[in-house]
């Protein structure tokens, strides 16, 4: 007798506004696929959003979506419901506003969002110091006479929720398709040989661009097969010094005495010490030679 196997339970992505998105487990076997919307459980109450994707998921979604679920497909009446949702927060955004100047507060209404019950609201700000809003919730709530949220996010997030065209023409990896903020370092920019221009390497939030991070590991694989920059080699011309490395073609670059300008070598004919693929951190005592762990004279 073939051996039965279990059905793989299903994993909802949902977006909602501002693209901020959620897990959800289809626990009910609600008809849904890309595109649709739907009604999931939301905090208190239930929330509409539109499907990204369905599947088994990763395993850290499920940490999320195991206590939340899909309710049932959205019909025409809840897409009109969701609609006239938008057009009520545009008033929203209007009021807190009025409230956050007469309270003289130091923060920057991004974003205004209501859940699809109507049980709660939710304003997005950004501030540089923490704010005390204590009073503005009270005076929000009794305007709207529901729960209230105030919710302070960074400038990345911010980027996220107002959405936008990035220099590569496309949309805001944030806003399209990225589930979590990584770090982002200069390291990564340096690894890459990037040139160190903030005005290039900054996103629309002003934090270095996320996109960084994609082929950083590729990169530092390829620096592993390579000599670092200052570090004497040996090549079929002799003893040379490195100058320049090509990463994508794995080709080094150096300067050998008696020769004018520099001489390309495939990484493959090219003999040093193996000393690591990156520059040494600041503690790091350098060798004598000054390759930074290369050992002169190796083979």
């Amino acid at each position: 007798m073939p051996k039965e196997t279990r059905p793989q339970p299903e994993l909802v992505l949902v977006q909602f506004k501002g693209h901020r998105k959620g897990y959800f487990h289809n626990r009910l076997k609600v008809g849904v696929s890309v595109g649709h919307y739907c009604l999931v459980e939301a905090d208190r109450g239930r929330d509409m959003g539109q499907v990204k994707y369905v599947g088994p998921g990763q395993p850290e979604w499920w940490r999320q979506a195991e206590h939340q679920g899909v309710l049932q497909k959205a019909n025409t009446h809840d897409l009109e419901k969701l609609h006239n949702n938008r057009g009520d927060e545009w008033e929203f955004w209007d009021i807190c506003r009025e409230k956050i100047l007469n309270r003289r507060l130091d923060m920057n209404l991004v974003s205004v969002e209501r859940q699809f019950d109507h049980k709660k609201i939710t304003f997005y700000f950004t501030a540089e110091k923490r704010v005390d809003f204590r009073e503005l919730v009270r005076d929000l709530a009794a305007v709207f006479r529901t729960r209230i949220e105030l919710r302070q996010i960074g400038v990345r997030d911010e980027a996220r929720l107002k959405g936008g065209l990035g220099i590569c023409g496309r949309e805001y990896c944030c806003s399209g398709f990225l589930q979590d903020f990584v770090p982002v370092t200069l390291k990564m920019a340096k690894v890459q040989q990037l040139p160190l221009n903030p005005a290039k390497l900054s996103g629309p939030c002003g934090r270095l661009r996320c996109c960084l991070t994609y082929e950083n590991e590729t990169y530092k694989e390829s620096r592993r097969s390579l000599p670092k920059v200052g570090c004497d080699v040996t090549t079929p011309d002799g003893r040379s010094t490195v100058r320049k490395l090509d990463l994508l073609t794995e080709a080094v670059m150096v300067s050998t005495p008696g020769r004018e300008g520099l001489t390309e070598w495939p990484v493959g004919q090219v003999q040093w010490g193996k000393g690591g693929d990156l520059p040494a951190p600041k503690a790091e005592m350098r060798s004598p030679n000054g390759c930074g762990g290369c050992q002169r004279g190796q083979k």
